[in-house]
């Protein structure tokens, strides 16, 4: 029986590299991103024709669903929709993010503030309460898996970023949090913890600490080089496998020696 994923954040980054790499794996995808831009931040957002270029490339067993994730009743309706299509879902990836900051907390504009931890935490919590119900409709024997996209800023401390800090420790502490309620049921919960990874938002976190581009934060990995969203996503597909059921509420680092 073909594999269903639903991944958000998928028009671009770590969310697009995750639909590619389990499109090629044999699974149908929803592919659901917000495909706009939100006013509240000062850079372009993954946009409709991205969107449509990843699903294009990922082949007629991925479908796009634009949907916000801060909106529970969009969560729910994109779950749905997965159920609908592929008669059920076995796999929810939570990779949606943004970033903003580039000055002290107290300073940060604070429609900025709510954009990072709306999206990057409750757009998390948003899909856990969307999809962990239908993962777990699944008939037994399951191998369901909610899994989230967090970073090494869960646990290393990023000046001028702290709103995005803290979200990414609560996607930390929730997965682990899942993990034990999930108990026995066969549906794990699990988390990456990338590095820095050539992706929009690291571009952005490059012109708020006023650095000349990206490959600025290479230097700071001990591999010395930015990470593929490819090598996160490849991360991301084995835990989606019913091969990791022994894995759960983990945070998987995968940051090319950062947190080290």
């Amino acid at each position: 029986m073909t594999r269903t994923a639903l991944v958000t954040g998928a028009a671009r980054g770590i969310g697009a590299a995750t639909v590619l790499r389990l499109a090629q794996q044999g699974y149908a995808v929803l592919a659901v991103d917000l495909a706009a831009d939100d006013p509240a931040l000062p850079y372009p957002l993954g946009t409709e024709a991205e969107l449509a270029a990843v699903v294009e490339k990922a082949g007629e067993q991925t479908a796009p669903f634009i949907a916000d994730v801060r909106d529970l009743a969009a969560m729910q309706a994109a779950v749905a929709q997965a159920e609908q299509r592929w008669g059920g879902l076995d796999v929810a990836i939570a990779a949606a993010g943004v970033v903003a900051g580039g000055v002290p907390l107290w300073e940060v504009p604070e429609d900025q503030e709510r954009a990072v931890l709306e999206v990057d935490l409750h757009g998390v919590v948003h899909l856990a309460r969307a999809a962990i119900p239908a993962l777990l409709r699944r008939p037994q024997p399951r191998s369901g898996r909610f899994l989230a996209v967090a970073s090494a800023a869960a646990t290393r401390g990023l000046p001028m970023l702290a709103a995005y800090c803290a979200a990414k420790a609560g996607v930390a502490g929730l997965v682990r949090a899942l993990g034990a309620e999930l108990g026995e049921t066969g549906v794990t919960a699990n988390a990456v913890s990338p590095g820095s990874t050539d992706t929009p938002i690291l571009a952005e976190s490059a012109r708020l600490y006023a650095l000349p581009d990206a490959a600025a934060f290479a230097a700071q990995q001990p591999v010395h080089r930015l990470l593929d969203p490819d090598e996160v996503a490849a991360v991301l597909a084995f835990l989606a496998g019913p091969d990791s059921g022994a894995v759960t509420g983990a945070v998987v680092p995968v940051d090319g020696g950062l947190a080290l």
